[in-house]
């Protein structure tokens, strides 16, 4: 018997009063994603590794789960390898990419922008004699794809390059970058981090010219610990997990098939026309935020969803406290920061009352002018209320 009870529950444990604008730090799960784990979960819990009837049925399951996502990020579903998450996949690409170059050079291009799962493990890579290259943005937030051109060197092994930025929302040149590395001979690999892009702005690993390429399911409405890495086909990246063998022999353990299903639920439930919704709020967002006192705005990003905002002398750990009182729920950057300075917004050189005072505000599918109407009234209202640091 179908059971809803996880859907319900979900919702029971929603404020209906609250107003959620952190879109690009995770999404609630859509009843479709819960519905399918749950009955992946409680029907089909077979292990896709066992041969009797009830294994089989789940693994044929995970075939459809991956054509099903591999159908909506525009690939083969042989070049689709599921991960636990965007971390995990950036982690991999990276180090798999630079394994795979090993013989060719150790010098790595990437961008000041970057989520920290890309700059990190290049950090650790560095300590171990990899040269870097860490190209800066302009004052928009956007890199130079001839700056990029210009960095590449016959020694270059990788250059990994997000496409949507996750804390401005700016749109980064990978296509440009792919052709550079073509026109150049370069022997790089082009590895992108897709995760704040994948269904909000249009495009296929093929169209970018990548070889690999990273996204996360919770950023579009499937649960937390399922991921994707797009692995060009020909491309012969060292496994990233040894032991049974599964996903090709690249990720070895037991397929999480309820997140599976979740996440091919959720590519499915996600309206195409979805990001255009999301644009029209986000562009009247901004509009209203014109009318808050001392307001600036840091990027009215180029995908649909994310946009940055400042209250410059208002610091926002305070902005985005006062707003949760209020029931709203923004935040000062990337969620994955946990409370240190983002590097990003540092990386734009804006004054220091700006650059502390900013907020990200994202939005999703059911976003709606209201939500930021309200917004824009409690940004307004703590202007008046509390006295600005000099």
């Amino acid at each position: 018997m179908k059971n809803c009870e996880t859907v319900i529950f979900l919702s029971e444990v929603t404020d209906s009063m609250s107003i959620y604008l952190d879109h690009a730090a995770t999404t609630p799960v859509c009843p479709q994603a819960a519905q399918a784990a749950y009955e992946a979960m409680t029907e089909g819990y077979g292990n896709p590794s066992s041969g009797y009837a009830i294994g089989q049925a789940a693994a044929a399951k995970v075939k459809e789960y991956r054509a099903v996502v591999a159908d909506r990020l525009g690939c083969l579903p042989e070049e689709l390898t599921f991960t636990s998450c965007g971390t995990e996949g950036d982690n991999w690409a990276i180090r798999g990419a630079v394994e795979y170059g090993k013989r060719t050079g150790k010098h790595i291009i990437t961008t000041a922008i970057e989520h920290s799962a890309v700059l990190e493990p290049i950090r650790a890579l560095a300590a171990q004699g990899y040269e870097v290259t860490y190209l800066k943005p302009d004052k928009s937030g956007h890199v130079s794809a001839e700056e990029l051109a210009r960095a590449l060197r016959p020694d270059t092994v990788l250059v990994s390059m997000m496409l949507v930025n996750n804390e401005l929302g700016t749109l980064q040149p990978v296509a440009e970058a792919a052709r550079a590395i073509q026109a150049a001979r370069c022997p790089a690999l082009l590895h992108c981090d897709a995760v704040q892009a994948f269904l909000k702005v249009p495009f296929t690993p093929k169209e970018l010219g990548v070889d690999l390429l990273t996204i996360s399911g919770h950023k579009i409405r499937a649960p937390k610990g399922i991921g994707a890495q797009y692995i060009r086909k020909g491309l012969n990246l060292k496994p990233l997990l040894l032991g049974g063998g599964q996903e090709s022999g690249l990720r070895s353990g037991t397929e999480p098939t309820a997140q599976l299903a979740a996440l091919a639920a959720a590519c499915e439930a996600w309206d195409r026309e979805a990001p255009a919704r999301i644009a029209a709020v986000k562009a009247y967002a901004l509009e209203v935020f014109s009318a808050v006192p001392g307001l600036e705005v840091v990027s009215p990003g180029d995908a649909p969803h994310i946009c940055a905002i400042s209250l410059p002398g208002y610091p926002s750990e305070m902005l985005v406290r006062d707003l949760s009182d209020r029931g709203i729920y923004v935040s000062s950057g990337s969620a994955c920061h946990k409370g240190k300075p983002s590097h990003v917004f540092a990386a734009l050189g804006l004054p220091k009352r700006t650059l502390m005072g900013v907020l990200r505000i994202s939005f999703g599918p059911d976003s709606t002018r209201s939500e930021a109407d309200a917004l824009a009234s409690a940004l307004t209202e703590i202007t008046q209320t509390r006295i600005a640091m000099r």
